[in-house]
């Protein structure tokens, strides 16, 4: 007879893989049909600073990428931080999702240097690494502590990635994902606290 802790579990882990799965292989369906049917147009819907149209690229820049190699660098990142904010709630990885495309978005449309397009889910990985980093401090407990440690033990040279460092990437996704993150992540720890 199956332990019935044992069934949510394989239950919540069986939602997580569904959820980021369904994620991954969307922005691989994208960037496939981008590069065969479109031959790479649709980065032409990324944010651009400072233009009306380019506002739809702050919903739209995660799901578009430059490269199958730029996708591949962000898929491991991706699934990987997602899942250890997924571990806690679910819900917290639609929050820190949907505050970190916004912030991360509105501040490459404000900042970037003008005519670039900003495109790429480096911004929501910065959003997620930021999240789990500062999580243990606003939540200030023992797991969440933990997660953060790891997280800053494996992850910890992204911060680098803050800065204008290399020409084509776009820091200013960087920048303002995590703080995005960290904006969610203190906003988050405090409902925990006082509900705690």
């Amino acid at each position: 007879m199956s332990n019935p802790e044992t069934k949510t579990i394989t239950r919540e882990l069986q939602s997580h893989a569904t959820l980021l799965g369904g994620f991954v292989s969307l922005l691989w369906i994208i960037e496939i049909v981008d590069v065969f049917l479109f031959r790479g147009r649709l980065n032409a819907y990324g944010v651009r600073p400072r233009s009306l149209d380019g506002l739809q690229g702050i919903l739209l820049m995660p799901f578009l990428h430059g490269s199958f190699a730029h996708l591949a660098a962000n898929t491991l990142p991706l699934v990987t931080l997602g899942w250890l904010i997924m571990l806690r709630e679910i819900s917290d990885f639609f929050i820190v999702s949907a505050v970190t495309v916004l912030v991360s978005g509105f501040g490459v449309w404000l900042t970037g240097a003008p005519y670039s397009v900003h495109i790429g889910a480096s911004g929501l990985i910065f959003g997620y690494f930021g999240f789990l980093l500062l999580r243990g401090y606003f939540e200030r407990s023992f797991t969440s502590i933990l997660v953060s440690l790891i997280v800053g033990f494996f992850y910890g040279s992204l911060i680098w990635g803050v800065l204008p460092s290399q020409p084509g990437v776009s820091w200013q996704a960087h920048f303002f994902g995590f703080v995005g993150g960290v904006l969610t992540a203190q906003l988050l720890g405090r409902q925990k606290r006082q509900l705690r």
